[in-house]
């Protein structure tokens, strides 16, 4: 795809993939790319006309109509968002047309330095050739656990154990949908957040990553 860097890093939601993107990207100045907006963006899109993201009619308008300007939307992070995001990435025609724009960004990263694109099938399937990969998990609990804490900050009246069960519902979503299921590429280096704070994960990444970009 490119001769410039790529660096792929995938999990569940919740696992702490976004925020390793982008400490990646920023301590090797490469451009960062978090795919997952995009299916929210999509979502948030359908949702905003009042449709529904499971039904793929409404999924591929959301598409064509999808306005970049909502990459920025504070309402990308709400669980309605990334409910709706799981819906509409198991529809085979919303993730081909994505496909391409996450492809060209890793191949003609801003900056052109490298890219750091994350996601759930970044490592499988968008870019299966890319120089270092990465599988961010953790345990369910503790994935609910710190997104709580997230929606707790910004007002959210959710309890902790609703949060679990949308944890646990995405989960069987993603891996099991038939189109790019979230799966560890084989050659994926394996990352357990459940045990480290985000300083003592950002460093273990950086020292696989380093470690993988080495003539």
């Amino acid at each position: 795809m490119t001769n410039l860097p790529v660096i792929a890093i995938d999990g569940p939601a919740a696992s702490g993939k976004g925020t390793l993107g982008r400490r990646i990207a920023q301590a090797l100045g490469f451009a960062h790319l978090d795919t997952g907006r995009l299916y929210r963006a999509v979502g948030l899109g359908v949702l905003k006309r009042g449709e529904d993201p499971a039904d793929p009619a409404a999924a591929i308008r959301g598409v064509q109509a999808l306005d970049l300007s909502l990459l920025e939307d504070p309402a990308l992070k709400s669980d309605k968002t990334g409910g709706a995001a799981s819906k509409v990435a198991a529809i085979q025609e919303v993730r081909d047309a994505l496909l391409d724009f996450q492809r060209n960004f890793a191949a003609h990263p801003p900056g052109g330095k490298g890219a750091v694109l994350d996601g759930r099938d970044i490592g499988t399937v968008i870019c299966p050739d890319a120089s270092v990969k990465l599988y961010v998990t953790a345990t369910a609990e503790i994935r609910a656990r710190r997104r709580f804490l997230e929606l707790q900050a910004q007002g959210s009246a959710r309890t902790e154990e609703q949060v679990l069960i949308d944890i646990k519902t995405r989960d069987a979503r993603d891996m099991g949908r038939t189109v790019a299921p979230l799966r560890q590429a084989a050659d994926a280096h394996l990352l357990d957040t459940t045990h480290l704070d985000i300083e003592a994960a950002v460093a273990r990444a950086l020292e696989i990553v380093r470690a993988g970009l080495q003539p």
